[in-house]
């Protein structure tokens, strides 16, 4: 195998989290061990490859075995246990740095129309009538025109 991507340190954290491994009814080819996945699945995500290339040379199992993992980890909650377990271990040894936090939102596009919906001024549909306003003299291509004031 490759070198390790873990430390001993880390897998000592993260082999508690993960879920227990369930026995297959009908039998089939052993189970690629989970430090090995996670192995192949920080490889992929280091370096970008697609899921597929992963080399089996590497012996981390194949890309769909990783990839499979990383969906069953993730849908378990391993990665949030994982987020919290590092924080609590930074916050302990007083290594948390809050002034360098970056805080984000997300933008929700409101509701068309006001309290009572959208204001009609007539027959036509409100997206219409604001591009629509005839009391103005326009030319050949919708531009208006603009008459010179003589001093």
């Amino acid at each position: 195998m490759a070198t390790s991507l873990v430390s001993d340190e880390l897998w000592q954290l993260i082999h508690p989290l993960l879920p227990p491994k369930t026995p297959k009814p009908k039998g089939g080819r052993p189970r690629v061990p989970d430090r090995a996945a996670l192995e192949g699945i920080l490889y992929v995500l280091q370096t970008g490859i697609g899921w597929e290339h992963l080399p089996h040379q590497l012996g981390y199992g194949s890309g769909m075995t990783c990839w499979r993992r990383l969906r069953d980890w993730h849908a378990a909650g391993v990665f949030t246990r994982l987020h919290h377990v590092l924080l609590d271990q930074m916050a302990q040894a007083h290594q948390l740095d809050w002034t360098r936090a970056c805080v984000d939102s997300t933008s929700v596009p409101a509701a068309r129309g006001g309290p009572n919906g959208p204001e009609s001024h007539g027959s036509r549909p409100a997206w219409q009538q604001a591009s629509c306003d005839r009391r103005w003299p326009r030319d050949a291509i919708g531009g208006l025109y603009l008459a010179r004031q003589s001093a």
